[in-house]
């Protein structure tokens, strides 16, 4: 028999982030949320797990891993994966990884991308400031090679709840 859980909407909200990649007709993508736990093993020893993200209090941290996969018959020549910043949600500074890609990220809901050097801000009377990781709306990662078809791996990053 099967049990079902209760899941908050906004977990619901956070397990399907809408990642786009470039090429979205050969890339699949699959996104996951998820919090790291202190658990005890089967040996009575401490260890840090990974455990989906069903409840998460203000200050948690979830990771955000995309997994993708070129289910196409193509090479996928200058791959890019988008990704917002959750809403009521802050990135954490330096957590975006990805093999073999370069991160960028927007901090004008995704019009424009760069490294954090070069991304800055205004305030209400025009002066300029540089951008805080409070300030980024999306991330992406651009691949530095093409991808091969059945080529597969992850790129992720950690946010931090409001």
């Amino acid at each position: 028999m099967q049990t079902r859980r209760k899941i908050p909407i906004w977990t619901i909200l956070l397990l399907v982030l809408p990642a786009v990649a470039w090429a979205q007709n050969h890339i699949q993508l699959r996104s996951v949320a998820e919090v790291q736990k202190e658990v005890v093993n089967q040996e009575g020893k401490k260890e840090i797990k990974r455990l989906p993200a069903e409840k998460v209090l203000p200050g948690g941290e979830v990771i955000f891993t995309i997994f993708y996969e070129n289910i196409g018959k193509e090479i996928v020549e200058k791959a890019v994966i988008t990704n917002p910043v959750p809403e009521h949600m802050v990135y954490a500074e330096n957590s975006a990884q990805g093999a073999g890609t370069q991160v960028a990220f927007s901090v004008d809901n995704g019009q424009s991308y760069d490294i954090p050097a070069r991304l800055f801000v205004f305030d209400a009377t025009g002066r300029k400031f540089p951008a805080r990781v409070q300030d980024y709306t999306h991330i992406r990662w651009t691949f530095d090679k093409p991808l091969p078809s059945g080529a597969k791996g992850d790129v992720s990053f950690r946010a931090i709840l409001k």
